[in-house]
């Protein structure tokens, strides 16, 4: 990394341009001052991507509200999804927030320890920070699209402002590459398999295991949880996602043939 006389205007740069690869997807917000808040801390952040998924489009005078001049730029390019898929489908990491824990839930890290992990991935993948609704939060079949799944720890009440939430998620990951490019010296990561790969290659296997008989009407939720759970922490490339299609293709046809 050069030296700057000024004082770490080379890594500030650096984490301008990783930041880059990061986007704030909002499912379901309540509240449009919220939307606003999120945008501001985004921007302050290095987050120049902002997604809402929800069937309608928040009131604009209510977003503008906790929103400044500086940070409108995220709000006039909001994308809005109504589908939680078609809005992840180019991430190839996806970091859910959950205060909850349960059976069907994905294990639990806190931001710092996630961050730690989500590093050496950020250059060359892009990665989505998802927050479900202020009342309930993401749902299990939310969830279900996410490599990870971070929880804001807390003394008591696990509860926070949709805001704040994406403020301190947004702010160790903002230090943490600040501290990791110098660390690294630029060393950049692997190339993941986008949303959208990965949901075809879920598809797929539930497919063939239901061919095989694996899959039996009162478990197949729970195999395929576990099954996405595994995958979706192991971060599979492209050609890794083919291969589990070429080899899911190979036992349908297989199968064919012993029906035939």
């Amino acid at each position: 990394m050069k030296s700057d006389p000024d004082g770490g205007n080379d890594s500030a740069e650096t984490a301008r341009q990783l930041m880059g690869n990061v986007a704030i997807v909002l499912v379901g917000p309540k509240y449009p001052e919220n939307i606003g808040a999120a945008a501001r801390i985004a921007a302050n952040m290095g987050i120049s991507q902002l997604i809402i998924v929800s069937d309608a489009p928040p009131d604009q005078d209510r977003m503008s509200k906790t929103a400044t001049h500086h940070n409108r730029h995220l709000l006039d390019a909001m994308q809005m999804h109504a589908d939680i898929g078609k809005a992840l489908a180019p991430f190839s990491w996806v970091v859910g927030t959950s205060a909850r824990q349960g059976r069907q839930r994905r294990l639990l890290t806190s931001p710092r320890r996630l961050v730690a992990d989500l590093l050496p991935k950020l250059a060359e993948n892009r990665v989505a920070l998802v927050f479900g609704p202020e009342d309930c939060g993401l749902t299990n079949d939310q969830l279900q699209f996410c490599n990870a799944v971070a929880c804001i720890p807390t003394a008591d009440f696990a509860s926070i402002n949709l805001g704040q939430a994406v403020a301190i998620l947004s702010y160790e990951l903002y230090t943490g590459v600040l501290q990791f490019h110098s660390d690294s010296a630029g060393k950049s990561g692997v190339k993941l398999a986008q949303s959208s790969e990965l949901e075809g290659m879920y598809a797929q296997i539930e497919l063939t295991l239901h061919k095989m008989n694996f899959l039996k009407e009162m478990d197949y939720g729970y195999w395929m949880h576990n099954i996405r759970n595994f995958l979706g922490r192991v971060g599979l490339r492209s050609r890794e996602v083919k291969f589990v299609r070429g080899f899911c293709r190979q036992v349908m046809s297989l199968a064919k043939e012993k029906d035939a």
